[in-house]
């Protein structure tokens, strides 16, 4: 996972399509930020000031004739999918709006950098910086107890680990489905539900950022998202009815099933099942009923999958192939923060200070958020006035 390479929902890859939608005439010089469109008003913005609560978009026509003011937008990020569902959009125009301020900061300390020093450096920040947030906040969490043996302390880097995605990683790291909730949540300032819509059934979000851009920004999302739990990934609801029967019905009269499209994509894939698997992280494969459901702390369950399978193929194999993929992601990779190469020690100790929480208070108008937006978190209790939360310090980068 080259850095280079790395959040592709804000850094296009490709020349012809990135360079457009970098700004060549502002204060920050040529090439440092990166523009917001806003077609039929004939603005360009930056997402750090003025239209502050947008995303960064580009509106192109009418969504049908049902809706004559409804317009479709388009992100401009590469990464098409930004669209998906608002809580998606939210984070990336987060981290594009922190690529803009860490530019605009580079600036004042670095006055003679050229726009395309600024812009590179600030998107090298920006991956270093979600590459701590990933590995040292939010992987812990749900790695849990094996974090110390699935992903010990960095070393250093080496170019004989493969760090490509493994196929069986890109099946079982939809684990992420089982998380979602049946609404996109929206809290004012004060963490109280924010009129007039406060609860969206997800369905009704599917590639719809006009309720972004039309609906109170993505301040209201956010604040959604850190006060409400994630889903329990419960036996007898792995997936909500919104992911399951309800996928994409704004593009599609009939909604599609997120879960057969997981369970086809590894069939498709010719993985094996899941005893291979955990045969492979060093665990036991259960062979009949009893094994079975002492894997699964649950009779009946192990009862209905021999009934349908003939033999259970199931195991706590996540964890192991998580795990196993992100430190290939790790060592595999030169450019991975914590290679002494890569930053100085002053500038890895201003990376390894920052998260998510900081960016979000130095990004947006919200006054008070959890010191740690991955854990489960009760308002007021566990929230704190952004005030507590310093912007990375961007001393050690001054030439």
């Amino acid at each position: 996972m080259k850095l280079r390479e790395e959040l592709p929902c804000i850094y296009l890859l490709l020349l012809l399509v990135a360079q457009p939608l970098r700004i060549k005439t502002n204060n920050l010089k040529w090439h440092t930020s990166i523009r917001v469109q806003a077609k039929p008003l004939s603005v360009t913005v930056s997402p750090t000031k003025d239209l502050h609560h947008l995303s960064s978009i580009h509106v192109i026509r009418p969504l049908s004739k049902a809706q004559p003011l409804c317009w479709r937008i388009l992100t401009v990020k590469r990464d098409s999918r930004s669209n998906e569902q608002p809580m998606l959009t939210a984070l990336h125009t987060l981290f594009l709006r922190e690529h803009n301020r860490l530019a605009k900061e580079l600036h004042k300390l670095n006055p003679r950098w050229s726009g395309e020093k600024l812009y590179q450096e600030a998107r090298k920040i920006i991956g270093a910086v979600f590459q701590k947030v990933t590995y040292k906040d939010w992987l812990p969490l749900l790695l849990g107890d094996e974090t110390s043996k699935e992903l010990p302390p960095y070393k250093s880097y080496s170019e004989d680990v493969d760090p490509a995605a493994a196929n069986v990683f890109t099946i079982g790291f939809r684990m992420g489905h089982t998380l979602v909730r049946p609404c996109v949540y929206r809290l004012a300032e004060d963490y109280s539900p924010a009129s007039p819509e406060p609860a969206v059934p997800l369905y009704q979000t599917f590639f719809a950022p006009w309720r972004i851009v039309r609906e109170g920004g993505i301040d209201p999302i956010l604040r959604g998202m850190m006060l409400n739990k994630a889903k329990l990934n419960r036996q007898d609801q792995i997936m909500v009815d919104a992911l399951r029967e309800r996928l994409f019905p704004v593009v599609n009269n009939i909604g599609r099933d997120l879960a057969s499209f997981n369970i086809q994509r590894g069939r498709d894939h010719g993985l094996p099942g899941y005893n291979e698997w955990r045969k492979f992280c060093g665990l036991s494969a259960p062979n009949n009923l009893d094994e079975l459901a002492d894997v699964l702390k649950n009779r009946e369950l192990a009862k209905k999958l021999i009934k349908l399978y003939g033999i259970g193929r199931i195991g706590k194999t996540l964890t192991c192939l998580i795990g196993n993929q992100f430190h290939r992601l790790r060592t595999g990779d030169r450019f991975y923060f914590e290679n002494s190469t890569v930053f100085s020690s002053a500038q890895r100790r201003s990376i390894e200070s920052v998260t998510l929480a900081q960016i979000i208070c130095a990004n947006t108008n919200i006054k008070k958020v959890p010191p740690n937006v991955f854990t489960a978190n009760d308002y007021p209790a566990d929230f704190m006035e952004c005030s507590n939360f310093p912007v990375i310090n961007l001393t050690p980068w001054k030439a």
